[in-house]
């Protein structure tokens, strides 16, 4: 279960947030590697978002600092210049009213510190993801089972939200489906289609994205239904060709490959795989958390927390299918978010309950992870994001 729904007393003010005064002496290291941006969860040790330096020709990890403070930043988006970075506040009202919050910075490249640009309501509760799309950003609202637009100003400023849509309905599991929780909210590669998984109406919600009206409709078909019903959809991958993509599902612990139309960005299901070793079933305590493809499309990632492992598969370029790699430990607690980096060499895993982040090795011919050995301390990680 997502800590917002243990938090639901926690508030936090649009001028909170506006009053935080971001880092300006240097943060991460002058010169060399890649910028690496760390979200947390501020309920303990953590303050907001933290900056360190990978090495990407020996992996090394630079010791993360605070870029800024800010309250519960739990994802994190950049736009493709590298200029700009944008974060979810993970609560449930501002200002009293019901939304959370996303919040703008500028990034210093030379020193990895962040300048605090403003901040928008997401205008649902609980919000648990965000994305970049050209000059849109867009928000699923974990606790509000919904989804948010803004137009991003010339200087990283955001509008407003100018997109909005209230998801309904329910599914099978008491617990966890009462009402709709959307969970991701992820462009594809073209940039016209916004897809959201929601995890408790167990359905990929599918949008078209009007940039310069700053709009979503929904597509048709609206959505793909994620099967079996309690699955719980979580995350989506989309492949960069646009014609497959592939959820994880939090709570059956299963990866759902569909065939995708670019013209419609419709979904159909082609195969469902276990992201848990052969025999091992779904335990209490056990749930996934992120997907991704490798940034040469071969291969597809997923986290497994409670079984506390990625999970690795060979995609066939031609189907789309996937073939079961490894699965390794993350040396730690509950792996939540985790990335690769740009040039595919390594990844690197966030244990949001142990407080690391672990470095991988990723091998090109065959995708699997080997462990380099090298964790750093961060409280609650939660995503990880690269900047070039």
């Amino acid at each position: 279960m997502r800590l917002v729904n243990r938090r639901r007393s926690f508030i936090l003010g649009l001028a909170a947030l506006s009053s935080v005064v971001a880092l300006t002496v240097p943060l991460a290291a002058q010169s060399g590697g890649t910028l690496v941006y760390i979200d947390t969860y501020t309920n303990t040790s953590s303050k907001g978002i933290y900056v360190a330096r990978l090495d990407t020709g020996t992996g090394t990890l630079s010791t993360p600092t605070l870029a800024a403070e800010g309250r519960n930043p739990s994802f994190l988006a950049s736009t493709a210049d590298g200029r700009f970075l944008y974060a979810v506040n993970e609560v449930d009202t501002v200002d009293g009213k019901p939304g959370g919050a996303v919040t703008g910075y500028a990034i210093d490249k030379a020193t990895g510190a962040l300048k605090l640009l403003n901040s928008q309501s997401t205008v649902g509760g609980g919000p648990a993801h965000v994305s970049v799309a050209g000059r849109m950003v867009f928000v699923a609202n974990y606790g509000g089972g919904s989804v948010a637009g803004y137009q991003i100003q010339a200087d990283g400023t955001l509008k407003p939200h100018s997109a909005f849509a209230q998801h309904s309905g329910s599914s099978v599991n008491a617990a966890r489906q009462k009402g709709p929780h959307a969970h991701a909210a992820t462009p594809d590669p073209s940039g016209h289609f916004l897809y959201v998984p929601d995890l408790g109406l167990d359905q990929v919600l599918v949008y078209r994205i009007d940039a310069a009206a700053g709009t979503l409709t929904p597509a048709t078909p609206p959505f793909a239904p994620v099967l079996p019903a309690g699955a719980g959809p979580r995350h989506i991958a989309i492949a960069k060709d646009g014609k497959h993509a592939y959820v994880i599902t939090e709570m059956l612990c299963t990866i759902v490959g569909f065939d995708r139309n670019a013209s419609t960005g419709a979904l159909t299901p082609i195969q469902t795989i276990s992201t848990l070793p052969a025999g091992q079933a779904v335990a209490d305590g056990f749930s996934t958390a992120e997907v991704l493809l490798h940034p040469s499309g071969r291969f597809l990632y997923g986290s497994n927390r409670g079984h506390d492992s990625l999970v690795v598969y060979a995609v066939d370029q031609a189907s789309g299918k996937l073939t079961l790699v490894q699965h390794i430990p993350t040396g730690g607690k509950t792996p939540r978010g985790f990335n690769i980096d740009p040039t595919g060499a390594f990844l690197l895993a966030g244990n949001q309950n142990s407080d690391t982040i672990t470095v991988f090795r990723i091998d090109a011919g065959t995708g699997k992870l080997t462990a380099t050995g090298q964790s750093v301390s961060v409280g609650k990680p939660v995503s990880v994001e690269f900047v070039r």
